[in-house]
């Protein structure tokens, strides 16, 4: 979460805090804990990280909250108590690759698939179960999902599906605070987590593209070719990235968001072609998730909120303790594996490994934007694992081009992560750009605009009004009160 606090006084300066919620590896992790069975980092008990997000709700609530914890958690008990099935939701519960999920698995069934058939768009949901577990955490804070008898219950259902996490896990776990990790990006303030986000990749990827006169040069193939490129040397530049606590060369990752060593790094960039992957010397793994959310808010005093929250891959770890509602994360997906590549054929990075306590690399980028005088411009984010913050990159880099926050965010997008070896497509982006990337050495996949990928949202302010926009990708709407 990234947090902008505006000036208490009309000459003042806004300060802007990161709040790192991020799940934790329990304290019996280890190393080599999925060599012999690495599904066990996806599905089941296992897979399960100690999660962060009440904590990290809580502290920012303490520290700038203004309605009472309890009015603020009651609508969330309201709707889990009953709702309608949603466009997204409804299409995510029929994928054939969660049928066994649903209609098999009795803890699932019950609320999925309640009459032997997966419930669809329009059809009435409840959670009952879960709807009485935040009825505990608005009345008990936080405590009441930490201790007592949710946490046991939790606990059980974790230990029953073969994980090793304990009370002492949950009780422990403590949220990270910091000023935000700062940068500029053509006279404006950039503001974004510090590793293990993303945040530093971001600013990495924006240094480089801010040496091109992108603006009055507008959308060229060659444009386009050279913030793909960016991409490429960002993905190479986030295999350094991991839990800062669990290294012992910070300069690695300090380094990342500097304009000095993009201006090292920008001497590698051609205009005539792009190259193999050993070029931009990456290190190597790229965890996905798709379970991701993202909200971006700002209110009428200036104070701005740009929150990300995963499970990771779309139902998680697909444990739910039925006593409680929980739907558990499988966040340790996220660490890599000795010895074993991901589906990509990636070889692990080292940084990365599972060790106890340690935090997972995250592709979230809350991110929060002034304009040169330190007024509030900007507040986005996004979900899609590898492809949130080239997702970001690209809506930051199409407001320049001149488009409204709406357009900025439909626009066809772009993504190159190294491996697999090909520039992924939206099927709207045009064709003739895609021409001058496949004349410059690119393999070009188009791929359907319908299907999972990154989805953006943001709020922002221009010349005294408030626009908003919530990408169509994942059927979001933007919304003020």
């Amino acid at each position: 979460m990234t947090v902008r606090v505006p000036p208490s006084t009309p000459n003042g300066t806004s300060e802007v805090w990161s709040i790192d919620f991020r799940e934790t590896a329990p304290a019996l992790a280890n190393t080599t804990m999925y060599e012999k069975d690495p599904i066990a980092s996806i599905f089941g008990g296992l897979s399960v990280g100690v999660p962060g997000e009440l904590r990290g709700l809580e502290e920012a609530h303490n520290r700038w909250g203004r309605l009472p914890w309890a009015r603020l958690v009651q609508p969330s008990v309201d709707l889990a108590a009953g709702w309608t099935v949603g466009v997204e939701l409804g299409r995510r519960i029929n994928l054939d690759m969660f049928a066994p999920l649903m209609t098999r698995n009795p803890d699932w069934k019950a609320i999925f698939a309640p009459r032997g058939v997966r419930l669809r768009e329009g059809d009435p949901i409840r959670r009952t179960n879960l709807s009485r577990t935040l009825a505990t955490i608005a009345t008990h804070g936080a405590d009441g999902f930490y201790h007592g008898e949710i946490a046991d219950s939790l606990i059980k259902k974790i230990r029953a599906e073969g994980g090793v996490m304990s009370h002492a896990d949950l009780a422990n776990y403590r949220v990270k605070v910091e000023r935000a990790l700062e940068g500029t990006y053509r006279g404006r303030k950039v503001y974004t987590p510090h590793a293990p986000t993303s945040g530093p990749v971001l600013l990495h990827m924006l240094n480089l593209m801010e040496k091109f006169d992108l603006p009055s040069e507008g959308r060229t193939g060659l444009n386009v070719h050279r913030y793909v490129e960016a991409m490429r040397f960002g993905f190479a530049a986030r295999t350094k990235i991991c839990d800062p606590a669990f290294t012992d060369n910070l300069d690695r990752i300090n380094e990342i968001p500097l304009k000095s060593f993009s201006t090292e790094i920008f001497k590698n960039m051609t205009d005539d072609t792009t190259h193999p992957p050993s070029y931009y010397q990456p290190i190597y793994d790229v965890p996905e998730d798709h379970g991701t959310s993202h909200v971006s808010v700002a209110d009428q005093d200036g104070m701005a909120v740009s929150i990300t929250s995963t499970v990771n891959l779309v139902f998680g770890s697909q444990v739910m303790d039925p006593v409680t509602g929980v739907i558990l994360n499988d966040e340790m997906d996220d660490f890599s594996i000795p010895g074993a590549p991901n589906a990509f054929g990636l070889w692990p990075s080292p940084f990365n490994y599972p060790e106890p306590h340690k935090r997972p690399l995250s592709s979230t980028v809350p991110l929060i934007m002034e304009y040169a005088d330190g007024s509030f411009l900007l507040s986005t984010g996004g979900s899609g694992g590898s492809k949130i913050f080239p997702a970001v990159f690209q809506v930051m880099l199409n407001l320049d081009w001149g488009y409204d926050i709406s357009s900025a965010i439909e626009y066809g997008r772009l993504h190159d992560q190294l491996y697999p070896e090909y520039v992924e497509a939206d099927d709207i982006y045009p064709g003739e750009l895609l021409v001058e990337l496949q004349n410059r050495g690119h393999r070009i996949q188009v791929e359907d605009i319908n299907r999972v990928a990154a989805v953006v949202n943001a709020v922002m302010k221009k010349d005294g009004t408030v626009f908003a926009a919530s990408d169509s990708r994942k059927n979001g709407i933007a919304a003020g009160y």
